[in-house]
């Protein structure tokens, strides 16, 4: 059997991704074989391409797509061929059109959530869980700095956080990008291009700053989200679409006003298939609820992807992007 494949051979630049066919096999003990109808694309999988995380090569690229299961390897007892699902994590290699998984990563897709929102919102979703009622619990009534407003994982924040009630404040690029993440549950957005971010934060909560701060941005928004912190504030660092944020002094954290640093990640948070089901169930319910609703920005085909990794990495996109294998 053969699948359409995204392959690297080399880590790099966009153009070092290869679409080729590759031999694929019945799925072995514990995995799934799926056929996709939709891959979500995230700044990880960048990461992974460019080099910022090594990996062993040749390899596969992408962490989350979703689709029919078409065949069952031994061992799999709770999912059924036929089933509609979606996963994320694993070894990369989701940019395909067919794909043996290991079943530990999937989840059924509950009826009402359709096949390109699950592959469009599932890991930035669950993301967004653990981010939101884990690594920091927030709470109605706090007020939240959530840098990258207008991405895909920062306009389902937005919805989360005003869904728990909490006061949204996002950072974003430009009048669209911000008028974006306003509409998607920020109750204030600053412009990073032409306002002075900690000046309005300061503004906005009276001089107090805020209780936590989400970042994904890195370097160049670090001393800024660090600033914008109240005493024994939270700095939540999750991503470095900037580059690496500088070594963390200790002394600084406390003469800052005893402050907490962290850098997780979805793969600690939901390592246990037991937490992944619950992150994933959350998720759900959040979206049955209808407080999150996901926002396509971008549809490529699967042989666009270099176009693909350029938009985002140039920060060309909005909202969550899919390939259609």
């Amino acid at each position: 059997m053969k699948s359409i494949s995204v392959t690297i051979e080399d880590q790099g630049a966009p153009s070092v991704m290869k679409v080729s066919e590759v031999d694929i096999w019945a799925p072995k003990e514990g995995e799934v074989l799926i056929r996709q109808s939709a891959i979500g694309v995230n700044y990880m999988d960048i990461y992974q391409r460019s080099g910022y995380y090594p990996m062993d090569l040749p390899s596969g690229i992408g962490l989350e797509a979703c689709g029919i299961i078409e065949s069952i390897g031994a061992g799999v007892d709770f999912l059924n061929e036929g089933d509609r699902v979606v996963y994320s994590g694993g070894p990369p290699g989701s940019y395909a059109n067919l794909r043996n998984v290991m079943a530990s990563r999937v989840v059924s897709i509950p009826e009402g959530v359709e096949n390109e929102q699950a592959a469009a919102i599932f890991l930035k979703g669950t993301t967004v869980e653990y981010l939101l009622e884990r690594a920091f619990q927030i709470e109605a009534g706090q007020t939240v700095l959530f840098h990258a407003a207008a991405g895909g994982v920062g306009l389902i924040a937005g919805q989360w956080g005003k869904a728990i009630g909490a006061r949204m404040i996002g950072v974003a690029g430009g009048p669209e990008k911000c008028a974006l993440a306003k509409e998607h549950g920020y109750s204030e957005v600053i412009d990073r291009k032409s306002e002075n971010v900690l000046a309005r934060v300061k503004e906005l909560t009276g001089g107090a700053g805020v209780p936590v701060v989400y970042d994904s941005v890195g370097k160049d928004t670090f001393e800024q989200s660090i600033e914008c912190l109240s005493p024994r504030g939270y700095f939540i660092s999750f991503g470095t679409t900037s580059g690496s944020v500088p070594p963390i002094d200790a002394a600084m954290l406390q003469h800052k006003g005893s402050l907490y640093f962290t850098r997780p990640t979805l793969a600690n948070y939901c390592a246990a298939r037991v937490d992944l089901e619950s992150s994933a169930a959350r998720l759900f319910e959040m979206i049955a609820s209808g407080a999150v609703k996901t926002k396509i920005g971008q549809r490529y085909a699967l042989s666009d992807v270099v176009q693909a990794h350029l938009d985002l990495e140039a920060g060309k996109t909005s909202g969550s992007t899919i390939l259609l294998p």
